[in-house]
Formats: structure tokens, sequence, C-alpha cells
């Protein structure tokens, strides 16, 4: 499958998500950033975990 790809694991994280195929780098991001909110209780993502996310996002 193409498009964007994200795992949690693959910033450290002790967690199975995943995103595959999201069309665009974005759309990973909001979804990365939902599941952040309510599977991770983060109200915000801190600058250092945002650079992480975006170099873990990849097609």
């Amino acid at each position: 499958m193409t498009g964007y790809n994200f795992a949690c694991r693959g910033i450290g994280m002790d967690c199975g998500f995943e995103i595959r195929g999201a069309s665009s780098k974005v759309e990973a991001l909001e979804q990365v950033v939902s599941h952040a909110k309510h599977a991770h209780q983060m109200a915000t993502i801190a600058p250092d975990l945002a650079k992480k996310v975006d170099a873990a996002i990849h097609p």
C-alpha cells in the first residue's frame, strides 16, 4: 500500500498504534495527534516529541 506510514514504536513508545497509507503527511500527523490525545492522554505534544513524530512519518 502506498501513502504515509507511522508507528508509535518507531519513536520509542510501548504502543502498537500504526498508520498505514495516509494520503499525506498532514493527514498522518492529524491521526497521530488524535491518537496521542486519546490513547496517551497528551493534551499537547512537546516540540522534541513533535520532531520525532515528523521524522517517523514516511512514505
